[in-house]
């Protein structure tokens, strides 16, 4: 039963506007019990490829085939807005076309595999974001899935939850498809390696851990790059006989008429070797001019038990100050970042006329009913000043590109997502930068980049990250550890 294929893509095509393919003749298979990483840049189609398995999507040509009677069970990126409102019975509720009997028992068996203690009457969206990502886990999980398909798993996740993650999917008898940019974390567990090239739209297929298949790939690329060049010297030199030749006459030019022939074979033959992810151009977050405190904090709320405490603090940022917020999972880091940009944090508050850029782990400051273009125009002070050119070359700096300016903001793939609030953050030109968590999402041959630019930003800063690398790498001046308050 091991052995049994449990999925199968045949020849699968898929694009969501003509001419655009996603996926060209896409072909792979997955064994019952196997658990499998899906690489590929932000926007190559992971998500979709997931759209497909669980047919929310349709291929154009080509077939999905799935073994009968096999379930599926998604742990999608985020909570749906419409969500936030729902208590936690109400919200995994949900996950049945049939209420069972026994569904506060299913619940709490599904949120002790995922680390987590909520009350039952607990809104979803008034958790924090390491407690969503458990929660989505959770949801998946009462499902009992034959296939298991996670979509960054650990976005949000602190260090013990995603070793408690790790712990979980490696007892988990079933199949399991990830995607997550986090190495560490998928070289742990992955049997597998599924690649979407973004530029070829094909899918090659790995076996092994993450770590081996990363170096089997770079050095497939090393061999074929080398076989290319061999191969153009070849080409070269044909090249050159041709032209001596073909001026002779007589034999000679039916001598070069063959040459040609070959060399264009040869040249038809090479390698299409695959190009390495594009990364993101480097870039700067400019700042709003304030002199004296952007922001005041004599008080902070934060959770322990899930009731909220009421601490004080004396802290004044400051231009040009980096603060980083840090506490495990649940104590109230996220909430303090929303309620500070709302104005309705008890006990602190951002000095009245200083422009705030935002980045939400949820992606709550965009709105996603504008087109790209709009989103993008309405963080410009003056529009008149900057022109759409301008707009749209930043935008391209963050692989955000002409073709997509007039999709839906909630169309982008969430690491697309990502990346436009970036280049929201520098068309902004904010005096106090507020992140919640800006690597989730986000490829890993982007983060080296954004670390530079958030180092080199000279307003003041707000950050919260579960990321240890990402974090060494930037100037913190100050934390605020809300374990200690």
């Amino acid at each position: 039963m091991a052995e049994e294929v449990l999925l199968r893509f045949d020849e699968v095509t898929f694009e969501y506007s003509h001419n655009k393919p996603i996926l060209e003749e896409a072909s792979f298979s997955v064994r019952r019990g196997s658990k499998i990483t899906l690489m590929g840049q932000n926007g190559a189609g992971k998500s979709t490829l997931f759209g497909l398995i669980t047919k929310t999507l349709k291929p154009k040509e080509g077939n999905v085939f799935i073994t009968k009677d096999a379930s599926i069970g998604k742990a999608h990126q985020t909570l749906d807005r419409a969500d936030f409102e729902l208590t936690m019975t109400e919200y995994f509720a949900r996950a049945f076309t049939q209420v069972p009997g026994n569904l506060k028992s299913q619940i709490s068996k599904v949120l002790d595999a995922v680390n987590l203690t909520i009350p039952f009457e607990r809104k979803v969206g008034e958790m924090s974001g390491g407690q969503q990502a458990r929660l989505l886990l959770a949801f998946a999980l009462i499902q009992n899935p034959d296939i298991l398909l996670l979509d960054e798993p650990t976005n949000n996740l602190d260090q013990a939850g995603i070793d408690h993650l790790i712990s979980f999917l490696m007892l988990y008898e079933k199949t399991v498809l990830v995607i997550s940019h986090d190495a560490d974390f998928l070289n742990c567990f992955t049997d597998g390696v599924i690649y979407l090239d973004n530029h070829t739209h094909q899918i090659e297929s790995y076996n092994g851990d993450y770590f081996t298949v990363v170096e089997e790939i770079a050095k497939r690329i090393e061999r074929e790059q080398m076989e290319n060049a061999r191969a153009e010297k070849v080409i070269k030199d044909r090249k050159e006989k041709v032209n001596f030749f073909a001026n002779k006459g007589g034999k000679m030019r039916k001598l070069a008429k063959k040459l040609r022939e070959e060399t264009e074979e040869l040249e038809d033959s090479k390698i299409v070797v695959r190009r390495e992810d594009k990364t993101i151009r480097d870039f700067t977050i400019e700042e709003q001019n304030v002199i004296g405190d952007v922001v005041n904090i004599t008080a902070v709320t934060t959770f322990y038990g899930h009731l909220p405490l009421v601490k004080e603090v004396e802290m004044t940022i400051r231009k040009k100050m980096h603060v980083l917020v840090s506490g495990p999972n649940g104590v109230g880091k996220s909430t303090f970042l929303r309620s500070l940009v709302a104005g309705t944090a008890e006990g602190a508050t951002i000095t009245e006329g200083v422009r705030v850029g935002y980045y939400s782990q949820d992606f709550s400051q965009l709105d996603f009913d504008q087109t790209v273009f709009d989103s993008l125009r309405s963080t410009v002070e003056d529009v008149e000043v900057m022109s759409a050119e301008t707009m749209r070359s930043i935008a391209a700096g963050f692989l955000i590109t002409g073709d997509l300016m007039g999709n839906k903001v909630g169309d982008l793939s969430e690491g697309q997502k990502g990346l436009l609030s970036f280049a929201r953050l520098v068309l902004m030109k904010p005096g106090l930068l507020i992140l919640d968590e800006p690597t989730n999402h986000i490829n890993f041959r982007h983060i080296p980049v954004i670390a530079q630019a958030i180092n080199n930003y000279e307003g003041a800063m707000i950050m919260v990250s579960h990321m240890p690398d990402f974090v060494k790498e930037i100037r913190i001046d100050e934390t605020l550890d809300l374990t200690k308050y």
